[in-house]
């Protein structure tokens, strides 16, 4: 092969290819190898220090959630014509593949009341990404209005895809929990190009999505698109996001029968109104019929580069994460239109329990102070500790009870110092949320002590 291309070793490709200043110029810093028992038992043990949700009674969210996975999702994932298939360059012998994209099309429509949806794309934060490039190609214009109740990583991702096309992104604070409607009015003009919300939010405050999309699109003559973050499996109680005049709705899509699985994978869902829908990343499959009228799927849309002439491409999405989006259409098939609202309203009656119960524990309060009385909240919110919250989380899992996130670690704001975003879901009894509070009472009140004496 070094003859047929004309050089004398392996070394001599590189120097050819690889400017002198950016090669490393000595070996790698790599410990000597290992036979392959000994790296075993190495990975075993490193495997044997993390937790599972199995392994500890847990009550952490903040965007991935544990929830129960029916034995349906597996069975049907782990057939082989949906594991081990690529991307469906040729319809007519992919018809499973692209029906599946289809259907979990469908429900991500029906599920957001707006028309359009891809055929995924690779998770929450990206999606919201995705939407502001595909905003900026819509309108053209130099700023993002973002919602400080938008996820702390979402609002970070945005950030760096803002950076590379030169958008300015402005954040507008909470007011009680919830997004400042005025502060939001007053922070778009003429040259925004998109305001982003989470509903519910961060914190797990139901926001008035409506108020909010008038008041982006009444707040400047040129309206910008709206876009908002959304929890899918809080859409059997709320209001979708196309019925509060959103333009774009996205989101996380893990909740959808996708476990934790230690960070991922997971997918990003991506529905809009149809004006946008020559714009928007990855794919879209579509319903067509053959030449003897049978009905059948293909590839209609595809915005990005490697099947497009680059300048033309919106998008760089570079796969679907398909076989987790066929999981959310199982799960969301499984539940049905009924089971996804009874769902809905029993995380509400936990959370709402889950809130009354850990609040009248001693130094222990609502974040925000309308939270414990008038403002809503759906599976998820934020408590302030009258003590350490990394301290508290270590004498909680002394106990193997995860009690939540630490708000500060997460958005390092000052404001969230003391917070702990405690998450509910169908797995999470009547009689877990009392065991929570024992420990977190007794952790908050032990860690109160140690303070008292070292001072």
């Amino acid at each position: 092969m070094l003859d047929a291309i004309g050089v004398g070793s392996v070394g001599e490709i590189f120097d050819r290819q690889i400017p002198a200043p950016v090669r490393l110029g000595r070996p790698l810093d790599l410990p000597a190898g290992l036979p392959e028992q000994d790296v075993y038992e190495h990975l075993r043990a490193l495997a044997q220090r993390n937790v599972s949700a199995e392994d500890e009674l847990c009550f952490l969210g903040a965007g991935m959630y544990d929830h129960y996975v029916p034995a349906l999702v597996d069975m049907l994932m782990e057939r082989s014509e949906f594991l081990t298939p690529y991307t469906p360059y040729q319809p007519e012998i992919s018809q499973g593949g692209l029906q599946v994209m289809f259907e979990y099309q469908t429900a991500i429509s029906e599920l957001t009341a707006l028309p359009v949806s891809n055929a995924s794309v690779y998770e929450g934060p990206s999606a919201v990404a995705s939407a502001g490039y595909m905003a900026r190609l819509h309108n053209g214009r130099g700023r993002f209005v973002v919602s400080a109740g938008l996820h702390p990583h979402s609002i970070a991702t945005l950030r760096t895809y803002a950076h590379g096309f030169g958008v300015e992104v402005i954040e507008v604070p909470l007011r009680e929990g919830v997004t400042d409607i005025d502060a939001w009015a007053a922070a778009i003009d003429e040259d925004t190009s998109a305001a982003f919300f989470a509903q519910p939010n961060f914190y797990g405050a139901v926001e008035d999505a409506a108020a909010l999309s008038a008041a982006a699109k009444t707040a400047a003559e040129k309206a910008p698109v709206v876009i908002a973050q959304v929890d899918p499996l809080t859409l059997g109680i709320l209001a979708p996001p196309g019925d509060c005049g959103v333009d774009v709705a996205v989101g996380e899509g893990q909740s959808l029968g996708n476990r934790l699985d230690f960070g991922g994978p997971s997918f990003g869902f991506f529905a809009a109104r149809e004006e946008f829908l020559r714009r928007m990343p990855g794919r879209i499959a579509g319903e067509t019929r053959d030449v003897d009228g049978r009905r059948g799927f293909v590839l209609t849309l595809q915005t990005r580069e490697q099947h497009i002439r680059r300048a033309k491409a919106t998008s760089n999405i570079c796969t679907s994460q398909a076989l987790n989006a066929l999981a959310g259409v199982v799960y969301l098939s499984w539940l049905g239109r009924q089971g996804i609202v009874e769902l809905g309203e029993l995380l509400l009656a936990r959370t709402h329990y889950a809130l009354q119960t850990l609040t009248e524990l001693e130094g222990v309060e609502a974040l925000h102070s309308s939270s414990s009385s008038s403002q809503p909240v759906v599976r998820e919110f934020a408590l302030r500790l009258d003590a350490d919250v990394a301290a508290v989380r270590e004498r909680c899992a002394e106990q193997s009870i995860n009690p939540g996130a630490d708000l500060y670690a997460l958005t390092g704001r000052e404001e969230d110092r003391g917070g702990l975003l405690v998450a509910i879901t169908e797995r999470r009894t009547r009689a877990d949320i009392d065991r929570l509070a024992d420990v977190l009472g007794a952790a908050v009140a032990s860690e109160r002590q140690s303070q008292a004496v070292g001072a």
